[in-house]
């Protein structure tokens, strides 16, 4: 998981797929954290995609670094816990503008309960990693 988490930390902006309906709805997303050995992203809790990832938790992450690409396919969960938003707005404190945590704050975390990732290059055999 250290792994996809490095590769997503470097690449700074991935993408992230939902199902809306059976529309592919993809978005720039720039969140990545690792909190008690799980692999996080955060949203806003009214947010159309975290709406999507509560009716349909199967997304795809795509990102770039280099000559070399991953995708990452799982199942995401919600984690309402304080602790893990004030940890993922601690790791990127300009969010702290936009977001609160709390039950009535606006933070959203989800971490992959499952998933597999490909890291992917011409110039080499694909990766897979097991989170």
């Amino acid at each position: 998981m250290n792994k996809v988490y490095e590769f997503l930390k470097k690449a700074e902006t991935y993408y992230l797929a939902t199902d809306e309906n059976g529309q592919p709805r993809v978005r720039p997303f720039g969140t990545i954290h690792v909190y008690e050995d799980k692999l996080y992203i955060q949203t806003g809790k009214t947010k159309d995609v975290a709406k999507q990832i509560v009716a349909n938790p199967k997304v795809e992450i795509c990102a770039m670094s280099g000559d070399e690409w991953i995708r990452l396919s799982g199942t995401l969960a919600m984690d309402d816990r304080v602790e893990v938003q004030e940890s993922m707005l601690d790791a990127y404190p300009s969010l702290r503008n936009m977001y609160t945590t709390g039950p009535d704050g606006n933070t959203a975390v989800f971490y992959f309960k499952e998933g597999t990732a490909t890291i992917s290059s011409f110039s080499h055999e694909p990766e897979k990693i097991q989170l």
